[in-house]
């Protein structure tokens, strides 16, 4: 809980004590609250780290107001990477879970979005919508028109997951032109439940916060899930054509984060 008031302000990390503060943040959500793990992950500083991490830009929360910790203030991380700053011969993190050749024929601009998260004394909107309302200058600034990653449930157990997915492959799948697919080695199915049997509030419901609110601003889901069972959660593609947002839609849809 808060003893103070936030004041924040949104960067890209610059020096490598603002991503190791990105990381260690990055620990204490996917690590030691959600159960994650990974090779690279570093139990003894406590940083959750991976070999994408170099080749990707690192939006940052701070709280100006934080008292000094190891964090540098920083409560809230995106992970971004532009098709154009893709190196030659290197692949998006989404890849490794999803066939991205939809997006890549349409030659528009991509940003990749992923690693995040959020300080748990700070959910609730506010934190949340000033990190969004970086991302949102960061893709004017550079004319993104498709945003797109792999978002989270937490946990492996399909039968607990099952009606929020059927939910997705029912209601909320990309546009055809659009629609990735979970790449064929290990593609699961999000057709779990008939439409017609779903709970369909409770299955609302059971959606994590972040994926809702990229719904509610117009994006639909890739098709298929990827259950990774080292990171203990069971991932969707989702994709967001930025063209079909009206600016009063995504004021309205931010302002709802949660």
């Amino acid at each position: 809980m808060l003893t103070h008031t936030p004041r924040f302000d949104v960067k890209l990390a610059t020096t490598a004590e603002e991503l190791r503060a990105a990381q260690r943040l990055r620990y204490e959500v996917f690590v030691a609250e959600l159960g994650g793990g990974g090779d690279l992950v570093d139990h003894d500083a406590r940083l959750e780290r991976d070999a994408f991490d170099p080749l990707y830009e690192h939006l940052l929360l701070r709280d100006l107001a934080r008292p000094a910790d190891d964090l540098c203030g920083v409560v809230g991380v995106y992970r971004l990477l532009r098709d154009a700053a893709l190196p030659a011969g290197r692949a998006f993190y989404s890849e490794g879970e999803y066939d991205l050749a939809p997006l890549r024929a349409t030659g528009r601009r991509l940003l990749e979005l992923g690693r995040s998260c959020v300080h748990a004394d700070y959910r609730g909107g506010l934190a949340m919508m000033a990190l969004w309302g970086g991302l949102a200058e960061y893709v004017e600034a550079y004319g993104i028109e498709v945003l797109f990653g792999v978002a989270s449930f937490h946990g492996t157990d399909l039968d607990a997951l099952a009606a929020p997915l059927s939910l997705l492959h029912h209601r909320h799948m990309a546009p055809r032109d659009l629609r990735v697919r979970a790449q064929p080695d290990h593609f699961q199915t999000m057709n779990l439940i008939p439409e017609a049997q779903l709970d369909i509030v409770a299955a609302n419901r059971a959606i994590p916060p972040l994926i809702k609110a990229y719904l509610r601003l117009g994006g639909g889901v890739g098709e298929g899930a990827f259950v990774d069972h080292a990171f203990n959660t069971t991932d969707v593609c989702l994709v967001m054509d930025t063209t079909r947002m009206s600016e009063k839609r995504k004021a309205f849809h931010i302002a709802r984060v949660s």
